[in-house]
This record gives structure tokens, C-alpha cells and sequence, in this order.
């Protein structure tokens, strides 16, 4: 049992060294910035919960495998846990995929006052955000092998914590920066997966 756990800590402790840690150092190499923008909105908004949410579920992604080796009942069920290995590693390949695709865009919430490109290419032919449908998948596969009182509530939280980002920050963010441009990309490529999520008022 505890072996799941530990490797779930060392995979997820991996991820976040890679997908916060090692990009934004590239980031600041190649562009002089780091692109952490911080939490977003007041105290109470939507959009200010979105990044308290996201926050509070990265650190309960450390906290559930922690609490697995502590003691913490952990639902033993092999083939799901063997499974949850690979999701992962799938979510972590395309995690580091989908933020090289953004390139000088790529950032950590939003500043109203910043113009940055908009990225279609790549992950983001048919996906608008898949770095957080690849951060999804990580969270999934990580929750599958330590299913716990813990990991479970912080799975909920993180897609609670994107679904507001992305809905409340980013998209109305990026529709008053880029204009027509912006509306006709969410007419042919969907939120999080493709097809899905598109703009039908827009499409053809």
C-alpha cells in the first residue's frame, strides 16, 4: 500500500518540480520573466476563489499521498491503482507538451493589463486549454492510486478550480483581448476536449 503512495508523492512532487518550477525558469531565460501573475480578482469573486481553489488543491495533491503513508485509509483495488500510474505519466508528458506549444504566452493566471499572442497551434488546434485538461488527467491518475478522504475532495476542488479559471478569468480575459479573433477560435476548438465546449452561437 505504501508503495503506491510513495510513488504517487515522487510523481506528483515530479510533475509540479517540472510544470511550475523548471518552466518557469525556462520562461524567465528566454523572455526575462518568470510568468507567475498570482490570484487573480478581490477577496470573495469568482475569479478570486478560482486561484484560493486552485491553491489549496495543489497542496492537498502533496497532502493525500502524505496522509496515505500516515495511516489514512486508502482504498485497496490493484488493477485501478496500476492504471493510475499511467494516467499521470500521460498527464504529465502533456502538461510539459501543451506549455512548450504556448511558448512567450505561457503564464500562471492573468494580468488584465498584459497583451500576450493567442496560441492556436499545436495542442491548441482543437483544445483551447490543454494544459488543464493534461493537469486534469494528472490530478485523476494520482487519485486513482491513493483513493483516499483526501485525494478524492482534492481532485473535486482542482476541477472546480479550473472550471472557474478558465470560465471567469481566462476566457473573458482573452475574448476582450483578442476581439473577433478570440470568437472565431472558440467556434472550432473545444474547452477541454475536442468538439466539446465550442461556442454554437458562433458555429457554422
Amino acid at each position: 500500500m505504501n508503495g503506491w503512495a510513495w510513488a504517487a508523492l515522487a510523481l506528483y512532487l515530479g510533475w509540479a518540480v517540472l510544470a511550475f518550477g523548471v518552466r518557469a525558469v525556462v520562461q524567465r531565460r528566454r523572455t526575462g520573466d518568470a510568468g507567475f501573475r498570482g490570484i487573480s480578482g478581490r477577496p470573495g469573486e469568482a475569479s478570486w476563489w478560482a486561484g484560493v481553489l486552485f491553491v489549496a488543491a495543489l497542496l492537498a495533491g502533496v497532502v493525500a499521498p502524505v496522509a496515505a503513508l500516515a495511516g489514512l485509509t486508502t482504498v485497496s483495488m490493484a488493477v485501478v491503482q496500476g492504471a493510475g500510474l499511467v494516467v499521470p505519466l500521460a498527464g504529465m508528458a502533456a502538461t510539459l507538451a501543451a506549455q512548450t506549444n504556448m511558448g512567450a504566452s505561457w503564464r500562471v493566471s492573468v494580468d488584465a493589463a498584459e497583451r500576450t499572442e493567442l496560441v492556436t497551434d499545436g495542442l491548441f488546434t482543437h483544445v483551447r486549454n490543454p494544459v488543464f485538461t493534461a493537469m486534469t488527467v494528472t490530478a485523476v491518475g494520482l487519485a486513482l492510486m491513493v483513493p483516499n478522504g483526501v485525494s478524492l475532495p482534492a481532485l473535486a476542488a482542482r476541477v472546480t478550480a479550473i472550471q472557474l479559471q478558465v470560465r471567469v478569468v481566462e476566457e473573458p480575459y482573452l475574448r476582450v483581448l483578442h476581439g473577433p479573433s478570440y470568437v472565431a477560435y472558440t467556434a472550432r476548438a473545444g474547452r477541454f476536449l475536442p468538439g466539446i465546449g465550442r461556442s454554437a452561437a458562433h458555429l457554422p
